[in-house]
């Protein structure tokens, strides 16, 4: 059985899967494990999945594991998200609802870092043993289409995600209609509310800003 692993991953999970299966160091292209040529995972402990929110990585990363892989997977380690970071617990549980619901992203909730071991191995068991599915790490990322590359312009708004994106692209047509239109035609979109078509229109047209320290 052979368990590709991110050589950035940290964690004591690659020490202790080498103690049941053949682990390979690879630097990933997408997700922090490859049990199969189908199945990717990302695990993040509690305290990385809140920060990847707040710096916009999550969906980012579960729109790499959806676009590579027919089987991607998050594993989310830890006990809660009583953290001492500043965010509402309603966007963590957004985000949870957003990959389960929108993206399709099964997420498997484990304590300790053993126990993500034990289920990283039983998974690479099941897709490896008797299945013929033997795998050899990907080297590129799938290429985004233009589609792909609009839709992430646009998530880049302030509290647009990507089914909002999508939306706001079939309701105006083409990006450069979404940033020429006022606050008034963003509201035309259902699901568009006042607040975030005036925080959209703010980030449009406020002039840029130097730091003092370039």
């Amino acid at each position: 059985m052979i368990i590709y692993a991110d050589k950035r991953e940290d964690s004591r999970v690659p020490a202790l899967l080498e103690q049941s299966c053949t682990l390979k160091r690879k630097q990933l292209k997408v997700g922090d494990y490859l049990l199969s040529k189908r199945v990717a995972v990302e695990r993040k402990t509690c305290q990385d999945f809140v920060q990847s929110i707040i710096d916009g990585r999550l969906f980012r990363q579960v729109e790499e594991l959806k676009a590579n892989f027919e089987k991607p997977l998050m594993i989310i380690e830890g006990e809660d998200f009583d953290l001492d970071i500043k965010i509402h617990p309603n966007a963590i549980k957004g985000a949870i609802a957003s990959i389960s619901i929108d993206y399709g992203v099964p997420i498997i909730w484990t304590v300790t870092q053993k126990e993500t071991s034990e289920f990283l191995l039983t998974i690479a068991k099941r897709e490896q043993e008797g299945k013929k599915r033997g795998f050899a790490v990907r080297g590129t990322k799938k290429k985004k289409s233009m589609n792909d590359v609009q839709e992430f312009l646009i998530a880049g708004l302030p509290n647009i995600n990507t089914k909002t994106a999508k939306n706001l692209l079939k309701h105006f047509g083409k990006p450069e209609k979404i940033f020429a239109a006022s606050e008034a035609e963003l509201q035309e979109m259902p699901g568009m509310g006042p607040k975030t078509a005036k925080n959209i229109r703010k980030i449009l047209s406020k002039r840029y800003e130097k730091s003092i320290l370039e």
